[in-house]
């Protein structure tokens, strides 16, 4: 082969190597022009070309070549790069103690279709799971679209590297569920493509935040939310959750933080799991809860309506008081660089900021020396995107690979 072709085919290789890293940048919204990607990726401009013209192919991006240029801009403007809201998308499931929700998301974390179901999430894992991969499944026939693999969150800690269910304590189910099996046979029942992956909500939420929203630029993403009920946390560290030798890092439901408070599930007593959820906040603040709605609508609901009522105040302030106690302790031992809150917590939050900023800043250390941003969850669904980054983990680490095994 002359020096001509040695070159051209190691630009190729160099090109194809670097098919990955490109789709992650656009994925994420890093690299919005093909200058951008170019200067990240450390290749030439021909390379960015390349690289950028081999995604379009796959139908993952699309290139705009004719942008027009920025006001006070000089010379020619980049091409524009974004995801293809054509392309394939991810199967998303979440199942919480009220029901569950299916949904198609494409790169990008871009919600396409999403569907709830049931009320009651019966004690039978494997009904429940057929019934969501089911909806998801019909999503899929009525778009067209094609599959790249799919993910489900559980609110439990998943055991690694089984992926069973260890404790999902507001369901009804027996703990050690093989969840990950049994959602990996439903999807392959379904006819659907791709491999099947399973995760903790709140951790699935973080990744979602941390590529997509809130937590976007931080390098040690700390996450804590309250749903359905309970409360949960996560953590990432330089773009990767921080799960723990076996799965099951960051059960912050389980931090004692008020000795004479409620029992918890796990045995102890004053967790946050049972003193800062929206069952805890109802019961705060004196009102019952109804069938009619979830927990959590129900308390951002009172929240949000009847704020000026005494109690509800105090019951907001109570949960912030423990919430913040919490937190704190987080931060002692973390070292976080932001904080996010999901699910009651971010209207807790927005209710009364700077209560909790305080609370977090007086009881922890590094808080007296400058304080840590916290900040609210900003993506809806951000359960649902999470999981669906499960299932488009395999196509950002080898576009061309990924989706050339599939259609094998």
């Amino acid at each position: 082969m002359d020096g001509k072709g040695t070159t051209t085919r190691a630009r190729l290789e160099r090109g194809r190597g670097a098919l990955g890293p490109a789709l992650e940048l656009v994925h994420t919204g890093r690299a919005p022009t093909r200058a951008v990607l170019t200067a990240e990726l450390g290749v030439t401009r021909a390379t960015a070309g390349a690289v950028a013209a081999e995604l379009e192919a796959l139908g993952l991006i699309r290139v705009d070549s004719r942008p027009g240029a920025a006001a006070g801009s000089q010379g020619r403007p980049s091409h524009r790069l974004s995801v293809d809201e054509r392309g394939p998308v991810a199967l998303a499931a979440q199942i919480h103690a009220d029901g569950f929700r299916a949904a198609l998301v494409g790169l990008g974390g871009r919600i396409v279709a999403t569907v709830p179901g049931c009320g009651t999430v019966t004690a039978d894992p494997a009904q429940v799971l057929g019934e969501v991969v089911e909806a998801g499944a019909g999503l899929l026939r009525a778009g067209g679209l094609r599959c790249v693999g799919a993910g489900l969150a559980v609110p439990s800690a998943v055991a690694e590297p089984e992926g069973t269910a260890l404790n999902p304590l507001h369901l009804a189910w027996p703990a050690g569920a093989p969840v990950r099996e049994i959602f990996a046979e439903r999807v392959r029942a379904a006819g659907l493509e791709g491999p099947a992956f399973t995760g903790n909500d709140v951790n699935l939420a973080a990744l979602a935040e941390h590529r997509h929203g809130a937590g976007r630029g931080a390098r040690h993403l700390l996450c804590v939310a309250t749903g359905h009920r309970g409360v949960g946390g996560a953590l990432v560290l330089d773009g990767r959750l921080h799960s723990g030798s076996s799965g099951l890092a960051l059960e912050v439901g389980h931090l004692t933080v008020n000795p004479e408070g409620r029992p918890c599930y796990c045995g102890g007593k004053g967790c946050l799991d049972v003193e800062a959820d929206p069952l805890a906040f109802l019961a705060t603040a004196g009102r019952a809860p109804g069938p009619e709605v979830s927990l959590l609508q129900q308390s951002r609901d009172l929240l949000r309506s009847e704020y000026a009522d005494p109690s509800v105040r105090r019951a907001a302030e109570e949960l912030i008081d423990r919430l913040g106690l919490g937190l704190a302790g987080l931060v002692n031992i973390l070292n976080p660089d932001r904080i996010i809150l999901g699910g009651l917590h971010q209207e807790l939050l927005d209710a009364d900021p700077d209560r909790l900023r305080a609370v977090v800043a007086d009881r922890s250390l590094w808080g007296r020396s400058g304080g840590v941003p916290i900040l609210p969850c900003t993506l809806a669904h951000n359960s649902l995107v999470g999981a669906a980054e499960l299932a488009w983990q395999p196509v950002l680490d080898d576009p061309l690979g990924a989706l050339t095994r599939q259609e094998a």
